[in-house]
């Protein structure tokens, strides 16, 4: 009653309530809700003009979504996580069951267009001078995140250690997909892009592969460290190996092809076979992408290096452009479609575990970041903690493995993405009234200020 006294006078100079009754609300959600189970088929997905109506509300939302982050700094990830809950658990147009079916597939489609768009738009120049400070966040903030979580699982919820690392790996690292959208629209230096950018790169593939290995110690029953040393080394191994081995030649082959109908379609029929290879060799694909990427990117820098001419080079397809935009937009709202709201614990420790990794975050950072960067370099990078992608494809797999707790991976894991998008939101909204030192070249200080201590 407290809460709907709450609503009541929040909205009462708005809409006249004398007469408000919650059971109208509730009522009115029902009918809507049996007027969308009426045109749905006796299964877990709607019928296909009701799927092509939520496909549409997907877009429209995508696209304003877009628009509105690009004016207030608002991830749009939040609202179409939301949208997803709404199609889903609340008016069932779309049930559980049918996106476990179809997310391991579409996860697979969205994890490398993702990582090999966040390669084109990384220089390669400025990853190099920044490199040190990307491992050091990434793995330092990997570790200390990892560790956060197993703790809190196994003495709140009395999981087994192996099962408490396990959702610690898959929640350890900054969600690329964010980052790199999130980036390009504050005004901090293109070093402190680059730098933040790969750090997501990284913690994305670092949770892939740990998360993978843990998958099988945990269905074997035991874990073996030397068995993570070497298929860790193997997967980075063979992400560099293809990445590279195909990118280079390719990234030549993709400029004689800059005029072909089909030149797009190309590169991306080769990032696929690229990903099927990978996944043979024991590597995700996602480094992969992201080298292959990274290459193709930066195509006209390696020329110079490499010693070999180039045609001239044309704009990029826009064609990228738009499918990255269906492919984010659609997981996001998957996100939701899995979301549950079963019990209050999980949300209360997703939140919790999420507050702590954040102020984990800026200890990690202060000591990381040195006075070359400024002070809005800085607080962007304190507040840089999104989850997304890498989580929310990994949180499912457990379900698919029939692994113990296998339905509560989803739940917290929904709930940690929610309230890191949010807290992210919120810090980089406040390191905005931060004006940057350097107008051209945003927050990066190239000398430090002999008498700066911040």
């Amino acid at each position: 009653m407290g809460v709907l006294q709450l609503i009541r006078g929040q909205i009462g100079d708005i809409i006249p309530l004398e007469n408000f009754d919650v059971s109208i609300i509730l009522e009115k959600i029902t009918e809507f809700q049996n007027f969308i189970g009426a045109l749905s088929q006796e299964g877990p997905i709607a019928s296909a003009h009701v799927l092509l109506l939520a496909a549409g509300v997907v877009i429209f939302s995508g696209v304003a979504g877009e628009a509105f982050f690009k004016k207030t700094g608002i991830p749009d990830v939040a609202f179409l996580m939301i949208l997803g809950v709404v199609i889903g658990p609340v008016f069932g147009i779309i049930q559980p069951e049918a996106v476990i079916q179809i997310v391991p597939y579409f996860a697979a489609l969205a994890l490398i267009i993702i990582m090999f768009d966040g390669g084109l738009n990384l220089d390669l120049k400025q990853i190099i001078r920044t490199a040190h400070f990307s491992f050091t966040l990434a793995i330092v903030g990997f570790i200390l995140s990892v560790i956060i979580v197993t703790l809190a699982v196994h003495y709140i919820l009395d999981w087994s250690w192996l099962e408490s690392i396990l959702l610690g790996s898959i929640v350890g690292g900054s969600s690329s997909a964010i980052v790199f959208g999130l980036v390009r629209n504050v005004k901090i230096s293109n070093e402190t892009k680059n730098m933040l950018s790969f750090e997501s790169a990284l913690t994305d593939i670092l949770a892939t592969i740990i998360a993978f290995i843990l998958f099988e110690a945990i269905l074997v029953g035991q874990f073996d460290l030397q068995v993570l040393q070497e298929t860790l080394g193997r997967a980075v191994v063979v992400g560099l190996v293809l990445g590279f081995g195909v990118g280079i030649p390719w990234m030549y082959v993709s400029t004689k092809l800059s005029n072909a109908q089909h030149a797009y379609m190309l590169t991306l029929g080769i990032l696929f076979v690229l990903f099927f290879l990978a996944n043979s060799f024991g590597e995700s694909g996602a480094l992969t992408a992201l080298v292959f990427g990274l290459m193709i990117g930066n195509r006209k820098n390696l020329a110079k290096t490499l010693r070999f001419k180039l045609p001239r080079i044309a704009l990029d397809d826009p064609t990228h452009n738009q499918l990255t935009f269906l492919v984010r937009s659609f997981f996001f709202v998957f996100v939701g479609l899995m979301a549950s709201f079963g019990r209050v614990e999980y949300i209360v420790l997703g939140v919790g575990m999420t507050i702590v990794i954040y102020f984990g975050r800026i200890i990690v950072a202060k000591i990381t970041l040195t006075k070359r960067f400024s002070l809005l370099d800085k607080r962007v990078t304190y507040s840089m903690i999104p989850r997304g992608l890498a989580a929310a494809v990994l949180a499912t797999i457990p379900i698919t493995l029939g692994l113990p707790n296998a339905e509560v991976y989803p739940q917290i894991v929904f709930f940690i993405i929610l309230a890191s998008v949010i807290i992210t939101t919120i810090g980089v909204g406040q390191s905005k009234k931060i004006p940057p030192p350097e107008p051209k070249e945003g927050g990066f200080v190239q000398k430090p200020p002999e008498d700066s201590k911040d």
